[in-house]
């Protein structure tokens, strides 16, 4: 399967990508952790692409990446739909822990930003990481 990065490591912003390039959808107060993309030609419950966080040095925005399989699920709610995150390691520092950090705080950010953007109450929470291939 095809994985293209539309946020990479370390950014404020978060980005989809769009036929005219990338868009940027909103800036965040704390930086992605992990490179952010999705798998090209799938669909998820939230009807865009199935999401990927990819674990390793920071990659380009436009970027792709061949895999086989996933190493593991971050579980998350967003706009009381289901959001999961397909969890790619490559290389480098993996800590569950601080990963479920930033995921809780990420949902704290989404449902603010409903709140002050769409002036809706809606549910967004983390709700754990299952590692597959993980040590």
């Amino acid at each position: 399967m095809k994985i293209v990065i539309e946020t990479p490591k370390y950014s404020f912003s978060k980005y989809r990508k769009t036929e005219e390039g990338y868009e940027r959808t909103f800036f965040s107060p704390i930086p992605t952790i992990f490179n952010y993309g999705f798998i090209e030609g799938t669909t998820g419950p939230d009807g865009m692409e199935e999401d990927v966080i990819v674990l390793g040095p920071r990659l380009p925005r436009g970027s792709t990446l061949e895999r086989e399989g996933f190493d593991g699920i971050v579980k998350f709610l967003d706009n009381s739909i289901r959001d999961d995150k397909r969890l790619v390691y490559i290389s480098g520092f993996c800590s569950p822990t601080i990963l479920a950090f930033y995921f809780r705080l990420y949902a704290l950010f989404k449902i603010f930003l409903y709140a002050c953007r769409e002036r809706k109450i809606t549910k967004c929470r983390f709700e754990g990481i299952t590692l597959d291939r993980l040590n």
